[in-house]
């Protein structure tokens, strides 16, 4: 029995270590963020799921944007959900538009990068990304892939819940002349944005178990989680969230339950804006697509649909006591 045991270990440690995928983590999380109003949670969910899953290691945090709270809510959740390494965080650009501005966290992925090759996951405005491919063009090889939540199909227009509210594509549109660097380079580039993650809601039934559990952890994200639900009712007619960073994760943890469009074109076409509401003052304004009636070179790796099971993937790596 004895040897049955250690013959199954030694083979789940050759798959661990065959399988494992070395990351950098840059993010604009904001979960738990005290403003006037709840902000997204998918960052600070899709970190949390990030630290149990053994097909990948953080070797570094970057953060982009609110960069004094991020620090801080970073630290807060390794503290509870980082079992292994210690993880080391950098301050980022502040508010994503300065692109070419030398900071911590470009000096950090400069230095990681000259010791290994790694893969890049971007979860917000992709300013520190192109800022560390502009001033150190002779990493760039060393980059794996950058895997993003972003871009769009041709017509595809975001609308959660109900689809009475017409949403950006945030990510690109807050810095698009950082995602020009990264479209002028040869770097694989992989799209998991709006669409696929569209195929999954975490509502308010969903979350209970954390309310439940007894300890510090879980309760702040319950709490943290609840009120950004409640928001979603009266802005999409819906009481829960998509988890949009989760998918882009997914890409890496997860392949088997994302659908993937390969080797497909991206360009930018410039049209009249469909969400006024959030940006009033827009009215033409680019749009980052993919299609294989493109005639571009430049082509992209696409996720356009999140299988069945991945939601419940999501939840059950969520509490302290997974």
């Amino acid at each position: 029995m004895n040897k049955i045991i250690l013959s199954a270990c030694l083979i789940c440690t050759a798959i661990f270590s065959q399988a494992q995928t070395k990351v950098w983590f840059d993010t604009d999380i904001m979960i738990g963020l005290p403003e006037r109003a709840p902000r997204e949670v998918d960052d600070g969910v899709t970190l949390i799921m990030a630290l149990k899953q053994p097909q990948i290691k953080i070797v570094g945090i970057s953060t982009v944007t609110n960069i004094e709270y991020a620090r801080m809510v970073t630290e807060k959740i390794l503290n509870w959900h980082n079992k292994g390494d210690k993880i080391s965080i950098y301050d980022g650009s502040p508010k994503a538009n300065d692109l070419g501005t030398e900071n911590d966290a470009v000096r950090a992925m400069y230095a990681a990068l000259k010791k290994e090759k790694l893969t890049i996951l971007a979860l917000g405005p992709v300013t520190n990304v192109a800022t560390l491919m502009k001033n150190h063009p002779d990493v760039i090889p060393q980059i794996d892939s950058i895997v993003m939540c972003i871009g769009r199909t041709p017509g595809l227009h975001f609308r959660p819940g109900l689809e009475t509210v017409t949403v950006y594509d945030y990510n690109y549109e807050k810095d698009t002349a950082s995602m020009n660097v990264l479209l002028k380079s040869k770097t694989n580039l992989v799209f998991a944005g709006y669409e696929p993650s569209s195929y999954t809601l975490i509502g308010k039934f969903d979350i209970n178990f954390l309310n439940k559990n007894g300890n510090e952890a879980d309760q702040w994200l319950y709490d943290v989680l609840r009120p950004w639900q409640q928001r979603a009712k009266t802005l999409f007619g819906v009481e829960g969230f998509i988890p949009y960073d989760c998918a882009t994760l997914g890409i890496l943890t997860h392949p088997q339950y994302l659908k993937m469009n390969r080797d497909i074109p991206v360009q930018i076409n410039y049209r009249e804006n469909d969400s006024p509401r959030s940006q009033p003052d827009i009215k033409i304004k680019p749009y980052l697509e993919v299609s294989y009636s493109y005639k571009a070179k430049r082509k992209v790796q696409y996720a356009y649909k999140v299988l069945p099971g991945f939601e419940e993937i999501i939840l059950e790596s969520l509490s302290q006591k997974q």
